[in-house]
């Protein structure tokens, strides 16, 4: 009975009003964006404009750069103004994103939608890993972070597999579907509290009252932001003790995966010539294996620590995106697909845990965004560099190099232990 009691505490804490607000945002958002650039765009711009891989890589790379390049400032405005009027902004970039989509057809619109779209979508990740570690504590940051990517790979998951439902001749249905999608997250949005909203504008006030006071003539708008912004990451700096590899780490593990994102489907339809249901059919395994396992790896994450689940992660995927291509048995790429699924079920809590152990509380928006933008980056170059890989060395290039980066992460990640274990003594 005690221990009946203890569990619901626990599930209570992790999902509070707050918690359940940002996942729900979290889900409708990705799955949008699953939709979009997994389902819709690689093969319309493929079939329909007849362009090249290497350009839908860059159309791709668009989107992740606009998601990178906004990702540190949001950090810093959580801090200041909180959730709710920074998710809200992001929102409604997003909806002019899709409106965009449905009403305009040439690829250059397309690019633009896809920028927007990131910008919208870059206060996602800062809101939601800031708002919901901030709530259960370090204690159960594993278990957290579990649940975060459970919302995250639910939407991004089902997104493509549900949208292809409505795809026929034309997309005017799906893309409704997204227009209706969009409009639901913006009222959600609406509802999110706006923590530290009030002190943080009186904070705010009380600061641009005293630089008026003191400010040099000569002294503009942009030369005062910036020094506020410099002096701010300067103590961000100061409060981060990780190793040297934890930042070319960082960028390898978002990088491997960048590789894979504009080419999976083309993978599926042109070369395997899988039908949009077996396709669907390998979404849903991949995906329904790794949100199975990620609730129980991050509770043992939050009881045994965090280097085990990342080293037997970083392996599996490994040498799982070593062999996929050479594999043409159906069946055996289904294999594949769950190896790889359990492969990141280990890795990306624990991952996260270790990132989230090294954050100091009192700047945890700004540190979560300047981290989140060293990942984004591998997230703008990797599908460049995919599509060129493919266009130039074949099909087979993305998926070996993704698994190279793996194994070259698994060698930077034992630096990382090793500094912290020596800091610990």
């Amino acid at each position: 009975m005690n221990r009946l009691k203890k569990l619901w505490l626990e599930q209570k804490q992790l999902f509070t009003p707050f918690v359940v607000l940002l996942l729900v945002i979290m889900f409708i958002v990705e799955f949008v964006k699953g939709a979009i650039l997994v389902s819709i765009l690689p093969i319309y711009m493929k079939s329909v404009l007849g362009i090249s891989t290497f350009i839908i890589g860059w159309t791709m790379a668009f989107q992740y750069l606009g998601d990178n390049l906004f990702r540190s400032p949001v950090g810093w405005l959580i801090d200041k103004v909180g959730y709710r009027p920074v998710m809200l902004t992001g929102v409604i970039f997003t909806f002019a994103s899709v409106i965009i989509m449905v009403t305009f057809s040439h690829y250059s619109w397309i690019i633009l939608a896809c920028t927007l779209l990131g910008i919208g979508t870059s206060p996602l990740w800062p809101c939601v890993i800031t708002g919901a570690t901030e709530t259960v504590g370090e204690k159960a940051a594993g278990t957290m972070m579990s649940v975060i990517y459970m919302s995250w790979l639910s939407g991004v998951g089902l997104g493509p597999v549900v949208i292809n439902f409505f795809v026929g001749e034309t997309y005017t249905t799906a893309f409704r579907v997204l227009v209706l999608l969009t409009i639901a997250c913006v009222v959600v949005t609406y509802f999110l509290p706006a923590h530290g909203r009030e002190a943080s504008l009186k904070s705010l006030i009380q600061a641009i009252r005293d630089r008026r006071a003191e400010r040099r003539p000569s002294s503009g708008l942009w030369s005062r932001q910036s020094a506020k912004i410099r002096q701010y990451m300067t103590e961000v700096k100061h409060s981060l003790h990780v190793s040297w590899a934890f930042y070319p780490a960082l960028f390898a593990q978002t990088f491997a995966l960048g590789l894979l994102t504009p080419v999976l489907t083309l993978y599926a339809r042109t070369v395997l010539h899988l039908t949009p249901s077996q396709y669907s059919m390998f979404l849903v395994a991949g995906g329904a294996v790794t949100v199975l396992f990620l609730i129980p790896v991050g509770k043992l994450v939050d009881r045994w620590g965090t280097r085990w689940f990342i080293n037997a992660g970083l392996v599996i995927s490994s040498l799982t995106l070593l062999t996929f291509t050479f594999v043409k048995s159906i069946p055996l790429i289904l294999t594949l697909v769950t190896l790889l699924g359990i492969g990141y079920a280990l890795l990306i809590p624990s991952w996260n845990a270790m990132i989230a152990s090294v954050i100091p509380k009192e700047k945890r928006g700004a540190i979560w965004g300047f981290f989140l933008t060293i990942e984004g980056s591998g997230n703008v170059i990797g599908p460049i560099l995919s599509g060129k890989l493919w266009d130039s060395l074949g099909y087979q290039a993305p998926f070996v190099t993704s698994g190279i980066v793996l194994a070259v992460l698994f060698v930077l990640q034992l630096f990382i232990f090793v500094n912290r274990k020596a800091m610990v003594k």
